[in-house]
């Protein structure tokens, strides 16, 4: 039952707005799966001019595709492979400018110009990574990076 809000034409407005519904979604007695489709869902309506939203979970040294907004994406990425491999090895957020640049990038989406990772980390222990790939280059900043830390705060805080 998405509750309807207007988007801002701010962005920081919207990661307020993304912050103050995330809860809605949220909950402990389901698994976490149908928590991370929601916040995928929730996440893409709040954010503008990106073309990915979604989650790759860790299994042994390997992030499988969860659940995601957008096209089609690989399914699974080697840990040190790519951004999110690269995010999650490191367990530290990734912001890439220019994915053409990056060393490595693996092309799920070829309209993906720029990227931010990050990990899902509780505990010190690593579940996996929120990606969110934009159309444009330099698309992320570190009020991005500010506001997805704090909603991949939220939603390992159920785990």
């Amino acid at each position: 039952m998405f509750i309807p809000v207007k988007k801002s034409e701010d962005r920081k407005e919207n990661y307020g707005l993304l912050l103050e519904h995330l809860p809605y979604y949220i909950n402990a007695d389901e698994p976490f799966w149908t928590t991370l489709a929601n916040a995928a869902a929730v996440i893409d309506y709040f954010l503008d001019d990106v073309n990915w939203v979604g989650f790759y979970l860790l299994e042994k040294d390997t992030l499988y595709l969860g659940p995601f907004q957008g096209l089609a994406a690989c399914t699974r990425i080697k840990m040190g492979h790519g951004v999110c491999g690269q995010a999650a090895l490191k367990q530290e957020t990734m912001l890439i400018e220019d994915v053409a640049a990056f060393p490595g990038h693996i092309t799920c989406d070829a309209a993906s110009k720029s990227e931010i990772v990050v990990p899902l980390v509780k505990n010190g222990r690593l579940f996996g990574v929120l990606d969110v790939d934009s159309p444009s280059l330099n698309r992320f900043s570190s009020m991005d990076r500010v506001y997805l830390e704090k909603v991949a705060a939220i939603l390992v805080d159920i785990l």
